[in-house]
């Protein structure tokens, strides 16, 4: 499914560049998908500590910011005096996909194309995915060239809604595509926290 995806952006966001890589580890199954499809080489942009867990659930951005940096560390003889795509599942608040480019950029990059194997992520999830409030998500404040200039990128795409809904080839179910469009398959909460921390452990605190 992730190749899938990887190759319907290839598809949706053709890019001139010498190198795909993938954000380890969301985003190498996409990122080769991106380059079989577009017939540019496939790399291995970053050694990734093991120890090292998820980023954009950290509660803190300097936590974030500071993670990223211990998690991945850039192999300057994939990327130096190369035009890059960059491919990672998705962009939440943007804080991991700005320093992935910052990394890739100090190890030679001298184009970094940012493709995101998901669409905008608009909306809260509301069904187990950690993706809180709007205020939060990049996405649903600013443009894709917005996003472009924040993350420090030459290009941006996502992937269609279209085509999410595409990827699990012959499946006769539908897909949840509430925090992309805000059409949820049930009715959501009507009170939003802005993050898990913010809730109460029980409704007697």
């Amino acid at each position: 499914a992730r190749r899938r995806a990887g190759a319907f952006l290839a598809l949706e966001h053709p890019v001139q560049a010498d190198v795909v890589i993938g954000a380890p580890d969301s985003g190498l199954d996409a990122a080769l998908g991106y380059a079989q499809q577009s017939g540019i080489p496939y790399g291995i942009g970053f050694l990734k500590n093991k120890y090292i867990g998820r980023t954009f659930i950290q509660p803190s951005q300097k936590l974030r910011e500071n993670t990223v940096r211990i998690k991945l560390n850039p192999i300057a003889d994939t990327v130096a005096g190369k035009r890059v795509v960059l491919v990672d599942d998705s962009i939440v608040r943007g804080t991991t996909s700005k320093q992935i480019v910052q990394l890739l950029r100090e190890a030679g990059a001298t184009e970094v194309h940012f493709r995101a194997s998901s669409p905008k992520f608009l909306y809260p999830c509301y069904f187990g995915t950690d993706v809180d409030s709007r205020k939060s998500l990049i996405a649903a404040n600013y443009t894709t060239e917005q996003i472009a200039e924040q993350i420090g990128v030459d290009s941006l795409g996502f992937l269609s809604v279209e085509s999410v809904k595409k990827i699990a080839e012959g499946c006769k179910l539908d897909f949840c595509v509430g925090c992309f469009t805000g059409e949820y398959p049930v009715e959501p909460p009507k009170r939003e926290f802005e993050d898990k921390y913010s809730q109460k452990l029980n409704s007697n605190d």
